[in-house]
């Protein structure tokens, strides 16, 4: 039986080597006919720790590493592009500063 390879965004990167990844899907409400968004979280194994919060990352099912992790990263798909708001704040007072 082949494994499955889904495409989904990483939400923390808090974990040493684990990365919380969500994919999202469209399901059809069975009564109303409308489509309704839903989600699936995957902790996956990241070994040189190369993604970050923000990345829209490939990955693809594997054994089971621990209790939680039975995926492990492909590639990334495309880099986030989120901003370090206190590091922006910290150098725009050491700009005023001087």
């Amino acid at each position: 039986m082949p494994k499955r390879v889904v495409i989904g965004v990483v939400t923390s990167d808090k974990m040493k080597k684990t990365r919380r990844v969500e994919v999202s899907r469209l399901v059809k409400y069975p009564k109303y006919g409308k489509y309704v968004k839903r989600r699936t979280v995957c902790y996956v194994h990241d070994e040189e720790n190369v993604s970050s919060v923000g990345d829209t990352v490939e990955i693809i099912e594997s054994r089971p590493m621990s209790r939680l992790k039975r995926w492990k990263l492909v590639n990334i798909v495309s880099k986030g592009n989120t901003i370090d708001v206190v590091a922006l704040r910290a150098a725009a007072k050491e700009a005023e500063s001087q």
